[in-house]
C-alpha cells in the first residue's frame, strides 16, 4: 500500500462518518415542526370543544399522566434510532418495580438500587441476544416480554406488594417546587438523553448505526456495542418508570406496565423517531407522550367511550408513520 493510500484511509473514514451523519439530519426540521404543531393543534381543538380541557389543573394532570410513558418512550427512541424495537419494556417495568417495592422495606436506597439493577440486567440481556448473537430484535424482545413478566409473577407468586415507604413515594410521586416529581423526572431524562444524542460521540454513533449499519462499521464504529448500550439504557429507564408507577398507586403489581410498550412505541414515532433508523429526538418522544395523553384526556372529557379512544390513538400513530415516510431523506 502506498503512503498516499495509507494517509488517505483515515480521512476517508471520517468523511464517510460525517456524510452518514449529515445525510440523516436532512428533513429533521420538518419532523420537529410537525411534531410540535400537531401537539399544539390538538390542544387548541380540545380547548375549543370543552372548557374543562384548558384548565391549569387538567393540563397539569395531562403532564402527570404522560410522565411514565414519556420516560419509557425516551429509552424506546434510542432503540428505534438504531433501527431496533423493544417489546419487553412493559414487563421490565413490572419486574423491576416488584423487586424495588420488596427491597424498599430494607431501605429506600436498597430498593432503588435493586430495581435499577434489574432494569439494567434485563436491558443488557436483550442487547447481548440481539447484538452479539444476531437474533431478530422483534423475536428476542417478544420472548423476553413473556420471560420478564413470568419472573415478576413468580417473584411473589402473583401477589401484589403493599406498604411502600413514604419516602419512596415522596421521591417518585411527590412535588418539587409545586411541580409533580414524575414530570420533573420525565423532563430531566429527556434533556439528558437529548444532550447525549446531540452533543456526544455516543449520540453520533447511535445515529450512524441506525442510519447505515455497514457504513458505520466501515467508519470504525462498534455497532454491536452501541446496540447493547441502547437496550441497556431502555431497561434502565423502564425501571425508573416502574418506580413512578408504584409510587403513584401505592403498591406494586406483577402485571404492572402491561401494554406500556405499545404506548412507548407510539410516543416515540409520534415524536419523530423513524422506524427506518438513524432519526430520533428524546424531546420529541416527550411531546409524543403528551400528545397521546392529551388525546385520551380530551376524549374522556367529551365522554367518548374508551374503546374509541384506542381507535383514535391508533390512527394518530399511523399518521405519524406516514409523516415519517414523507419527510425522511431519500438515501
Amino acid at each position: 500500500m502506498s503512503k498516499s493510500e495509507t494517509m488517505g484511509a483515515p480521512a476517508m473514514t471520517q468523511a464517510n462518518k460525517r456524510g452518514v451523519f449529515n445525510l440523516l439530519k436532512q428533513g429533521e426540521f420538518a419532523r420537529k415542526a410537525s411534531v410540535l404543531s400537531g401537539c399544539v393543534a390538538l390542544f387548541i381543538v380540545f380547548s375549543a370543544l370543552t372548557s374543562s380541557f384548558y384548565q391549569p389543573a387538567n393540563l397539569l394532570d395531562i403532564l402527570l399522566q404522560s410522565s411514565i410513558n414519556a420516560v419509557i418512550a425516551v429509552g424506546m427512541t434510542l432503540v428505534i434510532m438504531t433501527k431496533g424495537i423493544d417489546l419487553s419494556v412493559g414487563s421490565i417495568v413490572g419486574l423491576s418495580s416488584m423487586v424495588a417495592a420488596d427491597m424498599a422495606n430494607q431501605g429506600v436506597a436498597v430498593g432503588i438500587l435493586a430495581g435499577l439493577g434489574v432494569g439494567l440486567v434485563c436491558g443488557f440481556v436483550n442487547g447481548i441476544l440481539i447484538a452479539k448473537l444476531k437474533l431478530p430484535d422483534f423475536i428476542v424482545t417478544l420472548g423476553t416480554l413473556s420471560i420478564f413478566r413470568g419472573a415478576a409473577l413468580i417473584y411473589t407468586n402473583g401477589q401484589p406488594i403493599y406498604g411502600l415507604p413514604d419516602s419512596f413515594r415522596d421521591l417518585f410521586a411527590g412535588q418539587l417546587l409545586g411541580v409533580p416529581t414524575p414530570v420533573v423526572f420525565a423532563v430531566a431524562i429527556a434533556a439528558i438523553a437529548y444532550v447525549m444524542v446531540a452533543f456526544t460521540g455516543l449520540g453520533e454513533r447511535i445515529v450512524a448505526s441506525g442510519g447505515n449499519e455497514e457504513a458505520a462499521r466501515l467508519s470504525g464504529i462498534n455497532v454491536e456495542t452501541v446496540k447493547v448500550i441502547v437496550y441497556t439504557l431502555s431497561g434502565l429507564l423502564s425501571s425508573i418508570a416502574g418506580f413512578i408507577l408504584i409510587a403513584r398507586i401505592g403498591a406494586a403489581e406483577p402485571i404492572g406496565g402491561q401494554g406500556f410498550e405499545l404506548q412507548a412505541i407510539g410516543s416515540a414515532v409520534i415524536g419523530g423517531a423513524s422506524l427506518f433508523g438513524g432519526v430520533g429526538n428524546p424531546f420529541g418522544s416527550l411531546i409524543g407522550a403528551v400528545t397521546l395523553g392529551a388525546l385520551q384526556n380530551g376524549l374522556t372529557l367529551m365522554n367518548v367511550p374508551s374503546f374509541w379512544q384506542y381507535v383514535a390513538s391508533g390512527f394518530v400513530v399511523i399518521l405519524a408513520v406516514l409523516a415519517d415516510q414523507l419527510t425522511r431523506p431519500r438515501r
